[in-house]
């Protein structure tokens, strides 16, 4: 079953590496991802997955349903934005997209997701129940998932469990890394703002300048990891 399941990815590699260089080339930005997205939904089209478009606003959705009933379904989920960095290199596959690059490996996220999704409907013997395949713009921009969520994602499409994977470069080619619980830190935005006034350079004392205050803060918060997180926590 192994043997058989690589040799079934290996032949799909030129087409998916065709794939990912297309992506590569037209990087778009969060909430930008428009052909990209159209790209995704014509492609599971093409393969006979089901396609529902437009969840939170860009993201994509495919479901196939096995041939073996099952009551079971799974989730895996890839994102598709890229960043605003300015792609130096001479590859055939170089940014189209001046000042926007896939930096960050996303492109291969959603061409994995791909590979995955046209696998499974070549072989809806392999597996029994649902899978639905969700790619999600806006990973960048931290609001991609919130977005679908709140557009019921769980909802219109009612999973067990959900998959998702974030290529590793210091992992090496065919391997995967695991742990329980979480694999990577999140982020999250928040605004401070400092309130001063203003004076003359000859008379400090009746001025409150906030550029000490600020360069206080930010070493203060240097310390947070450091002497508020258990180092066996992870935090950065």
């Amino acid at each position: 079953m192994e043997e058989t399941l690589l040799n079934e990815i290996r032949k799909m590699q030129p087409e998916l590496a065709l794939i990912r260089q297309d992506i590569h080339a037209h990087p778009e930005t969060a909430m930008n991802e428009i052909r990209t997205a159209a790209l995704v939904a014509n492609k599971l089209k093409e393969w006979g997955v089901t396609v529902t478009e437009g969840v939170g606003g860009l993201g994509v959705v495919g479901m196939l349903t096995s041939n073996t009933p099952g009551s079971r379904s799974i989730g895996l989920r890839a994102d598709m934005d890229a960043l605003e960095l300015i792609e130096k290199n001479d590859l055939p596959y170089v940014s189209t997209n001046s000042g926007v690059m896939h930096a960050c490996g996303h492109d291969g996220h959603t061409t994995m997701l791909l590979g995955a999704a046209k696998y499974l409907a070549e072989n809806r013997d392999s597996f029994c129940g649902i899978v639905y395949f969700v790619f999600q713009p806006a990973e960048e921009k931290l609001d991609g998932a919130i977005r679908m969520i709140a557009d019921k994602l769980f909802d219109r499409f009612p999973m067990d469990a959900i998959y998702g994977q974030h290529n590793w470069p210091h992992i090496g080619i065919g391997q995967f890394a695991i742990r329980p619980g979480p694999m990577m830190a999140a982020a999250d935005t928040w605004t401070v703002i400092f309130r001063g006034t203003g004076g003359h350079g000859a008379a400090p004392h009746l001025a409150t300048d906030v550029t000490v205050v600020l360069a206080q803060f930010l070493l203060s918060l240097q310390t947070i990891v450091s002497r508020n997180i258990s180092p066996i926590d992870t935090a950065v």
